[in-house]
């Protein structure tokens, strides 16, 4: 590269994450591609002894065109990583092996031995696994969970002095409840706490970074990849917070190595243009679909944020990105982990309306049973505190095929129940 790095810089108050995305232009390729290069150098050279000292002084760094090992930083990477925090509006990002190291190693960072953590009942498991057995019986950090939509019992939850993170999910895996990013924020830094977000669910929807939150993580391999072919994963967020993160000396990032290859994020970076359209697809369908199925049973427990019935619906309007919806997942309660099965089995196996599967973001609809598959770690007590039915079946929506293929195929296995 010669120089050819256009600025990323944005106006993050103004811009919604479309505009934010089309002003943080990638790097030209070395022979003036209209894409960019791919670093694939796991190592750098230096043009002298002294040039390499320096580097690892701290004294030279990729602002000046000087690298010194890919599990550090990698050129390549590095450009994925603007364009992931133009998206969120952050000072910056760093790409991750996957969603899960992004999560572990953000809390490495802002938590010491014997730390404390407030984070809300209903959250990914595999997050909740985390902060309930490993991180208590490896470093002594310990979670108090909350009711996020309770804000005087988050208030209450944090010891002020210990408590170093405030965490959650703008919507929740797989509940679907919407927190108040603008009001947790406020209370968390009147205690110096930093609020931690995964974004995960909502890509372009929500910009938490522009309502309060400090850091912002994601597990690329959901929307922002869209094709469920890749492992990935993100940290947004200020400069001096994710620089520490890679610090040589102390850095979760540097000493853990979950470095994601440059290959993985060239690709990544070519899906990052049409995520904006790939979200809007998602979330209109979704509407379409939980508003026709409360039409076909008036029975059914459907949770959606866009239903005017959801508790958080107007707080969800009022902080999402304008034309981009409620999100793409949505649930059904089918009362029993029976009842459940039997459903998604007709769903997949008689009408082909969708795939059984424990992600989400993908262009066809993905289906599980979250108490039995991404919650299943959590007892029944566990569950119950973070509403997760036995029978809830949580729904990735797909863009695929037609509207009207798609609901027959539903209607036909929803009649055979």
């Amino acid at each position: 590269m010669d120089g050819k790095t256009a600025n990323v810089e944005i106006e993050s108050k103004k811009e919604v994450p479309a505009e934010a995305l089309a002003a943080a232009r990638h790097e030209l390729g070395e022979h003036n591609g209209i894409n960019m290069s791919i670093e694939a150098s796991n190592t750098f050279t230096f043009k002298d002894s002294d040039a390499m000292n320096r580097a690892f002084l701290g004294e030279v760094g990729p602002k000046t065109g000087i690298y010194i090992y890919s599990r550090h930083l990698n050129p390549t990477t590095l450009n994925l990583g603007r364009q992931i925090a133009a998206m969120e509006g952050t000072e910056t990002a760093y790409c991750t092996a996957s969603g899960m190291s992004a999560i572990s190693s953000v809390f490495l960072q802002l938590c010491n031995t014997g730390g404390h953590v407030v984070a809300a009942k209903t959250i990914y498991g595999g997050t909740h696994a985390m902060l309930t057995h490993f991180l208590p019986q490896k470093c002594n950090i310990t979670t108090t969970f909350v009711d996020i939509v309770d804000l005087e019992e988050v208030d209450k939850a944090m010891i002020e002095g210990k408590t170093s993170v405030l965490y959650f999910e703008p919507i929740s895996n797989p509940t679907l409840i919407v927190a108040n990013i603008p009001e947790l924020s406020k209370i968390a830094h009147a205690k110096g706490v930093k609020v931690v977000v995964d974004n995960t669910f909502s890509p372009m929807i929500l910009s938490p970074a522009k309502l309060g939150a400090d850091v912002v993580v994601h597990s690329i391999s959901k929307y922002i990849s869209g094709e469920a072919d890749i492992i990935a994963g993100a940290v947004c967020g200020p400069a001096d917070i994710v620089d520490q993160m890679r610090d040589l000396h102390g850095g979760p990032l540097m000493f853990l190595g979950p470095t994601m290859n440059p290959k993985l994020a060239f690709e990544i970076s070519g899906r990052i243009p049409h995520l904006s359209m790939r979200m809007k697809k998602h979330c209109k369908r979704a509407m379409k679909y939980v508003t026709k199925m409360k039409e076909l049973d008036p029975n059914l427990d459907v949770l959606y944020p866009g239903l005017k019935e959801h508790p958080q619906h107007s707080l969800l309007k009022s902080m999402s990105n304008k034309d981009y919806g409620f999100g793409g997942v949505f649930c059904i309660d089918m009362k029993t982990e029976g009842r459940a099965c039997r459903l998604m089995d007709k769903l997949q196996n008689n009408t082909k309306f969708g795939f059984m599967g424990v992600s989400f973001g993908y262009y066809e609809t993905l289906m599980t049973c979250s108490s039995r598959s991404t919650n299943s770690m959590m007892d029944s007590k566990e569950k119950e505190s973070a509403g997760i039915s036995p029978g809830l079946v949580r729904f990735s929506v797909g863009y695929v095929g037609t509207f009207e293929q798609k609901w027959s195929q539903f209607t036909r296995a929803y009649s055979e129940m």
